[in-house]
């Protein structure tokens, strides 16, 4: 499980045992929301900072940082894998496609 936190953290958590395996840190404010590859592999987050982050949850690693006009208040990733999708807090609606 990943959750995202006003400390500008996302944490991971083993569901199992409830254990924290992983912060990742980067963002500049507030993370809003957050979602996961349909592989499992690689997670998006939103910030208030107004960008978006791709992390490779296996590392911790920041793989990219997408810098948009707004607060981002929340993100998902389309079934592809690739095209993530994030609105901002002036109404704003953005359509991306990510490819390593």
């Amino acid at each position: 499980m990943i959750s995202a936190s006003d400390d500008r953290t996302l944490r991971v958590w083993d569901l199992e045992s409830g254990v924290e395996e992983r912060v990742l840190t980067g963002h500049g404010d507030i993370v809003w929301s957050v979602a996961v590859t349909p592989d499992g592999r690689r997670v998006v987050s939103a910030s208030k900072d107004g960008t978006l982050r791709v992390w490779d949850l296996e590392s911790g690693e920041e793989l990219a940082l997408i810098v948009l006009d707004g607060d981002v208040t929340a993100v998902a990733v389309a079934p592809n894998g690739t095209t993530i999708v994030a609105g901002d807090a002036g109404g704003n609606v953005y359509c991306l496609e990510y490819v390593e």
